[in-house]
């Protein structure tokens, strides 16, 4: 993922640098949930554009649906489908 966050932001298409700290906050969130479900961050040596995808899906889920009423009661399919085949 990278450092500055700048492909996660072209992604959501966010512009300016005032969700800079929110967003560093999902990545890290998002990255902890990986693990939990059993996928390993990858070397850096040897990236995986799955795992920096499923990265980004995870930041939008969340950072698009900050609204508390909201319930995610399930993630969508394509995210789903990613973790099951990064899961070691």
């Amino acid at each position: 993922m990278p450092e500055d966050l700048t492909k996660l932001k072209n992604y959501l298409r966010i512009d300016g640098s005032e969700d800079d700290e929110i967003l560093t906050l999902l990545v890290g969130a998002a990255k902890k949930d990986l693990k939990d479900s059993g996928v390993s961050e990858p070397p850096v040596d040897t990236p995986d554009e799955r795992y920096e995808l499923l990265v980004m899906l995870n930041v939008a889920l969340h950072y698009e649906n900050r609204d508390p009423s909201f319930k995610m009661d399930k993630l969508n399919y394509a995210y789903q489908n990613l973790i099951l085949k990064l899961k070691t």
